[in-house]
């Protein structure tokens, strides 16, 4: 038993360690714990969904605010949308606001792959064995290609089945497809503008992808709800666009490009002095950021029950929610960068709390967490709590605040566990992996460059020498 437990101990303290060696390094650290809150609102929202709490916790009725909170988490993951943006879009900002060295689209894609696929292929042949077996027939081979092909959240056959949070990765990989081809666009837009002007002129551009992806999304639910609709094409072509461009629920570009906006203001506050004004007044606007992105946050949680709950609960709202569609998700990914801005900017009591370590660590193992999380929590609900006769609790009875404990109870001793091992075995390699890729794409193009210094000094030494023989003139 020692033998098989020395091995996992090991990997735990070299995970703690190289936490502990990032914290030390660099403030971005405290995303870890941001990313944390992301998974935990969507564990809540699922507990409360599968349990209902929402009905029985409270009085929808008498309490609609506590209610709007308790569904609210669903939008975590508009959170990991807007942290994906801001992360990868980190070295882009840099390459477009200092002429620093562009990033390449080979590394970028390697490393994307080699950090998202074997989790989620594993994830995938497993449930697909376990629970949907009939995935593997013949008649069923083009749903299961749109699973392989990370497409499974632009048909409805696919969308939301085997486990919820697939189509999310699908968004998630989409974007990672398109996001070195977008910086690339920006890039050639604002190339010949000088630098001390590049700021706004990137900041400009990514609003026009916010712009495009609210165009989108709006036509998306227009042709979605009108089926026989078209506009300059065949509605038999302008399906196979949609089918790409929009799939079911859009393919949150604004939310990815809220991000990419955040990116550019911290990169470019970061390579400025701290007594510059840029950066002086981000510092001293953080808690009026935060203050106000978490009530954008409340205000769309209100606005999400108002849409999605039992009955509607805040007349109020009546007026605006012909704008919910197509507007909500822009709402909440502002909100949410506002947030993170202000994290990052802000005073470091609030930095430290974002920093907790359990907190990074939840966050570092957080995509295990997104993609077990449901089937796990489902495993408790459909084969565990209805041998303790708590299958349907009903509401404020003693079996219901039971219930409600043993899946946090679950979390913490099934959940978190599991999901530690996974990122340690599945996940940490191919991290690794994509590290030494980089690593070595890197050190090839520093020595490519040595060598064309070096031809190139070589060169300019023959032409002196030559010059000095032409005209008898001794070389110093």
């Amino acid at each position: 038993m020692n033998n098989v437990l020395r091995p996992i101990g090991n990997r735990l303290q070299e995970v703690f360690a190289e936490q502990q060696h990032d914290r030390q390094r660099s403030t971005i650290a405290t995303l870890d714990g941001v990313r944390a809150c992301a998974i935990l609102m969507v564990i809540v929202f699922h507990i409360d969904w599968i349990n209902g709490n929402y009905e029985k916790l409270w009085d929808w009725r008498s309490n609609p605010l506590a209610s709007s909170v308790a569904i609210a988490g669903g939008t975590g993951v508009t959170l990991f949308f807007v942290l994906s943006g801001f992360l990868l879009f980190l070295p882009y900002a840099k390459a477009l606001l200092f002429t620093g060295r562009w990033p390449l689209a080979r590394t970028f894609y390697v490393r994307r792959a080699l950090r998202i696929m074997p989790g989620y292929y594993l994830s995938l042949l497993v449930l697909i064995l376990l629970t949907a077996p009939w995935y593997l027939q013949a008649a069923n081979l083009p749903r299961t290609a749109l699973f392989l092909t990370f497409l499974m959240d632009s048909s409805s056959q696919t969308f939301r089945q085997i486990n919820g949070p697939y189509w999310t990765l699908a968004t998630e990989w989409q974007f990672y497809m398109i996001l070195p081809l977008l910086a690339l666009g920006v890039l050639l837009l604002v190339r010949r503008v000088r630098l001390e002007r590049r700021l706004p002129a990137v900041a400009c551009c990514l609003l026009g992808i916010i712009a495009g992806g609210l165009g989108v999304r709006f036509l998306g639910e227009y042709f979605q709800d009108h089926p026989a609709a078209t506009f300059l094409l065949p509605r038999s072509v302008l399906n196979v666009v949609l089918f790409f461009a929009y799939g079911q629920t859009g393919k949150y570009t604004e939310d990815f490009a809220v991000g990419m906006l955040g990116a550019l203001i911290y990169v470019y506050a970061q390579n400025q002095s701290p007594e510059h004004r840029f950066a002086h007044r981000l510092r001293r606007a953080s808690l009026w950021l935060w203050g106000v992105g978490i009530l954008i946050l409340v205000f769309s949680a209100i606005w999400h029950f108002q849409a999605n709950g039992p009955t509607p609960a805040w007349p109020f709202l009546d007026p605006i929610m012909s704008c919910f569609a197509w507007l909500s998700e822009l709402l909440l990914a502002i909100g949410y960068g506002m947030c993170i801005v202000a994290i990052l900017f802000g005073p470091r009591q609030l930095q430290r709390l974002f920093a907790w370590q359990p907190l990074r660590w939840i966050g570092l193992i957080s995509y295990s967490l997104y993609i077990w999380h449901l089937p796990l929590l489902g495993l408790l609900q459909s084969r565990i709590l209805p041998l303790l006769n708590l299958g349907n609790a009903p509401a404020y009875s003693p079996q219901f605040y039971l219930t409600y404990f043993l899946y946090w109870l679950w979390v913490l001793l099934v959940l978190l566990p599991f999901c530690t091992l996974t990122y340690i075995f599945i996940e940490k390699p191919g991290i690794r992996l994509g590290d030494r890729w980089r690593k070595a794409i890197e050190e090839r193009r520093r020595a490519r460059t040595l060598a064309k210094e070096q031809a190139l000094a070589g060169t300019r030494k023959e032409v002196v020498t030559r010059i000095c023989v032409e005209e008898k003139i001794t070389p110093l």
